[in-house]
């Protein structure tokens, strides 16, 4: 492999134009479940790989063969394989945990749980806490007529809000880990926004099951619940917990232990302790499928779906989002100089709120991994300036595409997970422009107010 294979993109000779291949995966996600359903189910994986493909060859023709499979390489091997790695892992980790008996949905038990799946996603996930929890909490309220509100503070909270406070949480904070950004700093400087946040949403819908729970309609239903008591409450697939707790050790294992020693694969330097990481972490996964009951997995109709499209997905992403870096990092040289200036003063100084919601309203549309990973290049992306003297306009960063990736069902990967599921159980989701119904009328003033104490 030649030299030119590892060679770092010039971002500020670039045009705009090679962002389109990333626009296009991105727009497709978005577009095709909602006007072309059966077409993107069948065909996603195809339609990804066409928009690679669509960046791959004239980038070839344009700059050589060596570059081409260079940057091929680089976002293949630095990001999306750990990337996918850790998500797999977590999601079949959570998949094995099956939470078995019957809880009676009043407002105090509804607030309890998503009290624990708020807590929860910033160790296991906001993926593998969502599947953990969805089930039981739709069980539990199978008897009540009105239950979308509970999905939907679901989603804004263990879907989303509750990951923010370590990589593990959410695929934007993994990201950041890769590129260099400390464990724990997102627990330091995301755990005041995390809690006002949280605490409030909590709040809110204790409030508006109390009130939904004293209707009539409720109260005439309170005994007719589909789900047969059980003496207790039990859970199957205990083992997994200590494969969970075996996952949050390898991964902080690889964010401190540094020993030096890298390899050169395809032009692309990997470190010892990220092969050591990820391959433990693929003994971990194959441990959790032979050592769970099948009855577990049975229990939370586990497949394989969710986490094959986020996959297939992910790699067209990484791959588009290539040249989009390059030109970012490049700042006011590059072709996006319009962007730098947008989120800056007149002084060229970055400008927290503005990074705040840029990064949370496209989040919303263009799921909150890629964008995250947008605005961290434009501030800079170097991980140690960001985390000392840029700490705030980090934070800001992380914090938008966290906490605004509740905005839309595409904003995280969990979101339409959780739909998908609740619709499968019989509850008549709200559409696309209803969740956002939804979500405009209860995040969008928490988030101004949030904008206003924190950034």
């Amino acid at each position: 492999m030649s030299s030119a294979s590892a060679a770092p993109l010039d971002g500020a000779s670039m045009s705009a134009a090679w962002g389109i291949p990333f626009v296009g995966i991105l727009l497709s996600i978005a577009i095709f479940p909602l006007v072309a359903k059966k077409v993107w189910h069948h065909h996603f994986g195809k339609i990804a790989a066409a928009w690679a493909l669509a960046l791959l060859a004239p980038f070839a023709w344009a700059f050589g063969m060596d570059a081409a499979f260079g940057m091929l390489a680089h976002a293949m091997l630095a990001e999306y394989v750990p990337f996918i790695i850790l998500l797999a892992a977590l999601y079949t980790v959570a998949g094995g945990v099956c939470v078995r008996g019957n809880l009676h949905g009043s407002p105090r038990v509804n607030t309890a749980l998503l009290a624990l799946g708020t807590a929860l996603a910033s160790v296991m996930g906001t993926t593998g806490a969502a599947m953990l929890l969805i089930r039981p909490l739709l069980r539990a309220n199978d008897n009540r007529k009105h239950a979308v509100h509970v999905v939907v503070f679901f989603i804004f909270l263990v879907a989303n809000a509750g990951g923010s406070l370590s990589p593990l949480g959410d695929p934007p904070l993994f990201l950041g880990f890769l590129n260099g950004v400390g464990f724990f700093w997102t627990t330091l400087h995301l755990a005041l926004p995390m809690l006002f946040i949280c605490g409030v949403l909590l709040a809110l819908f204790y409030a508006l099951d109390s009130h939904y729970w004293r209707t009539k309609e409720e109260q005439g239903r309170a005994f007719l619940d589909p789900t047969p008591d059980t003496p207790r409450l039990f859970i199957d697939g205990k083992v997994n917990f200590v494969l969970l707790a075996l996952i949050v050790a390898l991964v902080l294992m690889s964010g401190v232990w540094k020993p030096g020693v890298e390899f050169d694969v395809l032009g692309t330097h990997v470190a010892l302790q990220n092969v050591v990481r990820d391959g433990a972490l693929v003994i971990v996964l194959l441990a959790s499928l032979a050592l769970t009951p099948k009855s577990a997995r049975a229990g939370n109709a586990f497949d394989w779906a969710p986490i094959e499209e986020v996959a297939k997905l992910f790699a067209a992403i990484f791959v588009t989002i290539a040249p989009v870096i390059a030109i970012l990092r490049a700042g006011e040289a590059g072709a996006f100089a319009a962007i730098v200036h947008a989120v800056s003063d007149a002084n060229g100084k970055p400008v927290d709120l503005a990074y705040f919601w840029a990064t949370g309203l496209l989040s919303s549309f263009l799921d909150n991994a890629p964008t995250y990973l947008v605005f961290f290049n434009l501030a800079g992306g170097d991980a140690q300036a960001l985390m000392t003297t840029g700490a705030t306009t980090l934070a800001a960063i992380s914090a938008g595409a966290v906490f605004m990736g509740a905005n839309t069902y595409i904003g995280n990967a969990p979101n339409f997970m959780v739909k998908a599921i609740a619709e499968s159980r019989g509850i008549r989701m709200p559409g696309f422009f209803g969740y956002l119904g939804w979500s405009c009328a209860v995040l969008l003033p928490l988030f101004a107010v949030s904008g206003w104490l924190f950034f």
